[in-house]
């Protein structure tokens, strides 16, 4: 189990740094903000976008903020993505969660979140 807020971004920024192969750009990368975006020109909506934002992780006081944008995209679907364990980390957005303790589960549970987003974002041609 991590207590340590700088651990615990590490590990959750390890597990985010792969995506940068398959599309995303690692616009923030610092010691305690890391954030990845898709710099492919899309429509969403019937709007023009040049840029999304897919995930970030921050070290903010006593917590570490880890959102990933892409749930908010999901419409009816974004609960179907966010696994019951992850609900007692939410924040008042669907996409963030406060992390104050990381074990392998939990870890489990955040990356099969990433996963199944840039899943979203592939399929809709996003990344």
């Amino acid at each position: 189990m991590k207590t340590d807020s700088i651990e615990i971004f590490q590990t959750i920024r390890a597990a985010m740094q792969p995506y940068t192969a398959l599309g995303f750009t690692a616009r923030a990368n610092t010691d305690d903000h890391y954030d990845l975006w898709s710099e492919k020109n899309v429509v969403i909506d019937g709007g023009k976008k040049s840029e999304l934002h897919f995930a970030e992780v921050k070290v903010s006081k006593d917590t570490v903020q880890f959102c990933v944008y892409a749930i908010e995209m999901m419409g009816e679907n974004k609960q179907s993505v966010i696994d019951q364990s992850l609900s007692a980390y939410q924040d008042n957005d669907a996409g963030c969660f406060s992390i104050k303790q990381l074990d392998e589960s939990l870890l489990e549970n955040l990356t099969e979140v990433l996963e199944r987003c840039y899943q979203l974002f592939k399929q809709k041609e996003w990344v």
